[in-house]
């Protein structure tokens, strides 16, 4: 396949970069088209934690040139210590990271904003990362904001930087604005390097029919317009987002993988139709390590929601499912998937768009046996519990596309394929 995307299809914290890990074995090109450091993904690769924020995950294999798209914010301190750190662990960045000039600039502007409007709103809080990235990317919208590109025209960059702060009506002092700039100076200095346009190298590698991957950040209900409005990212995260954030056409991408967690969680505020409490919530966290990789925060969990997966697949157009973390569940004696919301003594089979509708909806539930079986040595389908099998049938089912890769730990090597016309 020359050209695959991989993408989190609820919201966020699908595991998407144990799949592009696993995928990224064979491809030659690894590419981040949208979000900022706000994304946290993490890989355990022989045994060893790796977590990013900004670099494409496929960083770890030696002969991927990973690229950093224009839909991507970059704040440029976090992002040379994400540098330094994967060089501190041994890996080889020289010559194999681009990152586009056109990518926004996140600033320490932009955090101080991110946190004061949190503050502001209290009890209607996002539950953003406070890492800036909302603000970044509305400046930009506003063409307020600068991008990557900026720091090579240093009078240029003062003036844009000025205008920035008047734009926000908070005054700056001459000394602050002269550190920053430093700051900034000596940043540019160890990203040049790496900044380059990456259109043209997408394309050149489709003309040599080279193998692309492109990696989502964050989740399609966190979309800015097709997600749980406002409980939302400031990015584009579905399919559709991978043309403007790179230059490469969607037209050119030959297969779309969903992500899916085997259960459901959500970080932050919103609503959260299958969202449980108490002891099984608990239990599925601690079992799963349902924390924020780049905050910390416990992650809100709830059962697999098949109205909102399906409604997913269908608007990225999903050729295939990823189903990942399927060990968690182990050991239950029966798992509920939700099949319908009930609302007003209506049936209703697509979430409501307004957020206070879908608060009010009440989940329909299947229940299916669950297995006790420890999975997680498990590497074909046929040897799962028979119970796990028929789980993943049903999910390929009520999403109507087929699940054709299976994760059951957090190592790469727990994770498997599904021969295409497979039984799942």
């Amino acid at each position: 396949m020359a050209s695959i995307a991989v993408l989190g299809c609820m919201w966020g914290d699908e595991a998407k970069a144990k799949i592009v890990d696993y995928l990224g074995a064979e491809v030659d090109y690894v590419v981040r088209f949208q979000g900022g450091s706000n994304a946290g993904h993490t890989i355990v690769a022989e045994g060893r934690k790796y977590v990013f924020h900004t670099i494409p995950s496929g960083i770890l294999y030696a002969h991927s040139q990973c690229l950093i798209g224009a839909g991507v914010v970059v704040d440029p301190f976090s992002l040379i210590k994400e540098i330094r750190e994967l060089e501190a662990a041994g890996l080889t960045l020289q010559n194999r990271l681009t990152i586009d000039d056109r990518a926004g600039l996140v600033l320490p502007l932009h955090q101080m904003l991110d946190l004061g409007s949190e503050a502001r709103l209290k009890d209607s809080k996002i539950g953003t990362t406070g890492r800036g990235i909302g603000p970044a990317y509305a400046d930009l919208t506003a063409r307020a904001g600068l991008r990557l590109g900026d720091l090579a025209h240093p009078r240029y960059l003062r003036q844009r930087i000025t205008e920035l702060y008047e734009y926000h009506h908070i005054p700056v002092a001459t000394d602050e604005l002269t550190a920053l700039l430093a700051n900034l100076k000596d940043a540019y200095k160890q990203l040049k390097q790496y900044i380059s346009p990456i259109s043209p190298i997408l394309h050149e590698a489709r003309q040599r029919e080279a193998s692309i991957l492109f990696e989502g950040a964050q989740g399609s209900l966190l979309d800015r317009t097709w997600g749980t409005y406002p409980y939302v990212t400031s990015s584009h995260t579905v399919a559709d987002a991978i043309g403007s954030g790179t230059g490469f056409s969607l037209r050119h991408i030959d297969k779309i993988i969903g992500v899916y967690k085997a259960y459901c969680t959500r970080v932050g505020e919103g609503p959260f139709p299958t969202e449980l409490f108490g002891t099984l919530g608990d239990n599925i966290r601690i079992t799963g390590n349902e924390f924020g990789s780049t905050t910390g925060r416990p992650r809100r969990v709830g059962w697999f929601d098949g109205v909102m997966a399906a409604y997913t697949a269908r608007l990225n157009g999903i050729d295939a499912i990823a189903l990942t973390l399927l060990d968690v569940l182990s050991g239950l004696d029966e798992i509920k998937i939700c099949i319908g919301y009930e609302s007003g003594g209506k049936t209703l089979s697509e979430p409501p768009a307004h957020h206070l509708d879908l608060a009010k909806v009440r989940p329909i539930y299947i229940t299916l046996e669950g297995w006790k079986e420890d999975i997680t040595r498990v590497r074909s389908f046929k040897a799962l519990p028979h119970s796990a099998q028929f789980y993943v049938k049903a999910i390929a089912d009520i999403l109507d596309v087929p699940v054709e890769i299976v994760s059951v730990g957090k190592d790469r090597k727990q994770t498997f394929m599904i021969q295409a016309g497979g039984t799942a």
